[in-house]
């Protein structure tokens, strides 16, 4: 090196070069003292190097640095350093280490207290303009690094090339890199400062990623979509859905039908062909399992590394935007499966991103779930905090989603979740709850419903933790709904007896409303039941092809008529045979057979009569919406309700055997004329038909202490819904 450098700039130089710097615009760029001004740049693969192909820099000799010193006047910003690489080609771009910090202080404030809402349009890649320069601002949060550097096609994924700056004690890096566009692959490169460990990972806030097996992210371009769902937004924010119908269709985008030579269909081929289809099957919303970006297929979205990034499995985000507007403008609400429980250990994921536990717990006793292979979150930590709270904002906000399923709060809430003891660590009161978590999921919610009135935010949760559907201001985790996993194991338990046995299992059947009415159920049959050997919703029935078909018919009268919400994974509607296999399309070809068309037809006349009959939906979640008629016919395995919405009732009654109970007298409130409106055992559902008369006229015979009662046939293993006329 030339005398004109002292010894720490030497020093200073040498870390440059070594990629080792944790302040490179200390040395990089332009600087100025008095009328003097340096330029400093490392261009690695450089024969010459110039400013603003004027002023001739001067390479420190044996390396790749360069510089000019000369007059303030002689340069004006912006300026440009000119290259001719060892290959001949001539390159030019301004000085990325010439520009200010972008990231305002307030915003680092915010994001170091937990409390930016929106702190994806602070950290990942956005393009940007400074000053009338293009380009992108990068950003990212690694505090335990010595160093972090952007790395991509456009350097060739050179460390040294586009080390990053560091604001301060926040841990946050940022970078401006002119020329950048949208298009571009990009990681970042991050040294810990530690032990010198280099690890190469996607962006945690990268808004688009690479089709597997590829890893990189994206710079994304702004969206070009112009939403049309106005009408539906207004709605929603103004909509009353504890009394709404809500009956939910899961889907697995990448195989509810794929094309012939199994690739994916797209976004607006779903939109295309799964909008119609559920808009005809009835239901109000589409459930998605998760579509944040993931790199393995079969773990179907659930061990998520993208959580701002629509897959690229099935095309770009602006055409995610296309597929929700669709639902939108059929008025169909869109659901999405978020895991803010646990992420994978995947090298280019969360895991150690600067080398240290940083999006994790440090110890796998609160750190990492044994079961799944995986990393629970440290929610604790005020920026890990804020990654999960910006991500659920992200999606409701900029895709218009309209609520979030929370996968695993069971796993979430309790500290000793599937561990033995002294496998876990007791919180600070020496009890098992998780209470960050508990109080992570209180501000998550709370937030999510004022910001975002309307939105639904449901619980995947299997244990007996109180008020999980109730506000938070009242002691509750503030969730909108919660599945009721009790009620589903219960009822399919029972329907896998064989009838002859059922009369001794009755209780199954009338358990579940001992606390129906404790939180604000979802009755789900969803895609975890017909996976690992649990079998096909068709095949857990029993009996002979025949009775399958009629158990099932009933048990979704049954579940329909019952208080609570509704959820159907996809298959189930038409009784698909084999279990759901992730990595092929659903088995289509079986509604060239009648029964499956049977199925699939009083599937779709549930949701309308379900929609449209206000004493079925009205008050789900209120014990003065149900009332049992008779509850205790365990001998003929017989079971009959109302349902109500003020002075309006629906009977509902089901046989589970598959014997026939003729004149069959049950208790109604009011004398009249009475219809069946639904008949699980119609020969339109190809059901055995057996017959009842289309108007049924009320005796006055006190039945079932009330006032009156209608004689009906039963037909074997079936469910009624009757209604009063008017």
């Amino acid at each position: 090196m030339t005398m004109i450098f002292d010894k720490n700039l030497k020093h200073d130089i040498i870390k440059i070069i070594e990629a080792r710097h944790h302040d490179p615009f200390s040395i990089l760029g332009y600087h100025d003292s008095d009328n003097k001004a340096t330029v400093r740049a490392f261009l690695p693969d450089t024969e010459h190097a110039s400013i603003n192909d004027k002023f001739t820099m001067t390479r420190v000799e044996g390396t790749d640095f360069f510089y000019w010193n000369g007059e303030k006047t002689d340069i004006q910003w912006p300026y440009k350093i000119h290259r001719l690489t060892h290959a001949g080609e001539q390159l030019a771009f301004h000085d990325p280490y010439s520009i200010m910090p972008q990231i305002s202080e307030y915003d680092l404030h915010l994001f170091s207290q937990g409390k930016h809402w929106h702190a994806y349009k602070m950290l990942g890649a956005h393009p940007h303009e400074v000053e009338g320069i293009k380009g992108t601002l990068f950003a990212t949060w690694a505090p335990g690094a010595e160093r972090v550097s952007v790395v991509g096609n456009f350097n060739q994924w050179d460390g040294r090339r586009h080390p990053m700056r560091v604001r301060g004690g926040t841990g946050v890096w940022e970078l401006f890199i002119p020329e950048i566009e949208a298009g571009e692959l990009y990681k970042f490169e991050i040294r810990n400062r530690d032990d010198g460990s280099l690890h190469l990972k996607m962006d945690p806030y990268g808004q688009q990623s690479e089709l597997r097996p590829g890893t990189a992210s994206i710079v994304t371009k702004p969206t070009m979509h112009h939403w049309q769902d106005d009408d539906w937004m207004d709605s929603r924010e103004h909509a009353d859905w504890l009394h709404e119908p809500h009956s939910v269709y899961e889907v697995h985008m990448g195989s509810w039908k794929r094309h012939h030579d199994g690739s994916f269909y797209s976004y607006r081929e779903l939109a295309d062909d799964l909008v119609p289809y559920v808009k005809e099957m009835g239901f109000t919303h589409i459930e998605l399992l998760p579509i944040t970006e993931h790199p393995l297929d079969i773990s179907w979205g659930y061990q998520t590394t993208g959580y701002f990034a629509p897959t690229s499995r099935f095309g770009l985000p602006d055409e995610f935007r296309y597929f929700v507007d669709c639902c939108h403008q059929h008025n169909i609400g869109v659901l999405l499966d978020w895991v803010p429980g646990h992420f994978p250990k995947d090298a280019h994921g969360l895991a150690k991103f600067d080398g240290t536990a940083l999006y994790e717990h440090a110890d796998p006793r609160r750190g990492e779930h044994q079961d799944w292979g995986t990393l629970i979150f440290n929610y604790g930590r005020s920026e890990v905090f804020n990654f999960l709270l910006s991500s659920a904002f992200y999606w409701l906000e900029e895709f218009h989603i309209d609520g979030l399923r929370v996968d695993a709060v069971a796993s979430m809430l309790y500290l000793d979740y599937s561990r033995e003891e002294g496998q876990w660590l007791p919180n600070e009161h020496g009890g098992r709850e998780n209470l960050e978590v508990i109080e992570f999921l209180k501000h998550v919610n709370s937030v999510l419903h004022k910001e975002h009135p309307g939105c639904i935010i449901a619980a995947e949760e299997s244990t007996s933790y109180p008020m999980i559907s109730r506000p938070a201001h009242m002691g509750g985790l503030g969730f909108s709904m919660k599945w009721n996993m009790g009620w589903m194991h219960d009822i399919l338990e029972y329907f896998q007896q064989d009838p002859i046995h059922r009369r001794y299992h009755h209780d199954s059947l009338t358990f579940g409303l001992l606390y129906a009415f404790t939180e604000n159920f979802i009755l789900p049959f969803s895609h975890d039941e017909v996976v690992h050997g649990k079998r096909s919703m068709i095949y857990k029935m029993p009996g002979d092809e025949w009775q399958r078909f009629a158990n099932l018919r009933l048990l979704y009268t049954l579940m329909f008529s019952y208080p609570g919400k509704k959820l159907l994974f996809m298959g189930c509607e038409f009784g698909q045979g084999s279990e759901w296999n992730c990595e092929t399309a659903l088995d289509w070809y079986v509604l060239d057979y009648p029964s499956h068309q049977g199925l699939k037809k009083l599937v779709a006349d549930l949701n309308t009569v379900y929609k449209e009959t206000p004493a079925l939906h009205a008050h789900d979640f209120d014990p003065h919406g149900f009332e049992w008629i008779d509850c205790n016919d365990r001998e003929r395995s017989i079971l009959s309700y109302l349902r109500k919405d003020g002075n309006s009732f629906i009977v509902n009654a089901f046989n589970f055997t598959p014997v026939p109970r003729e004149k069959y007298r049950i208790g109604v409130p009011e004398s009249g004329s009475y219809e069946i409106i639904i008949n699980s055992d119609s020969a339109y559902y190809s059901g055995s038909n057996v017959h009842n008369e289309a108007v049924i006229n009320s005796d006055d015979i006190a039945w079932n202490d009330r006032p009156f009662s209608i004689e009906v046939n039963l037909p074997p293993l079936s469910g009624l819904i009757i209604k009063k006329q008017i």
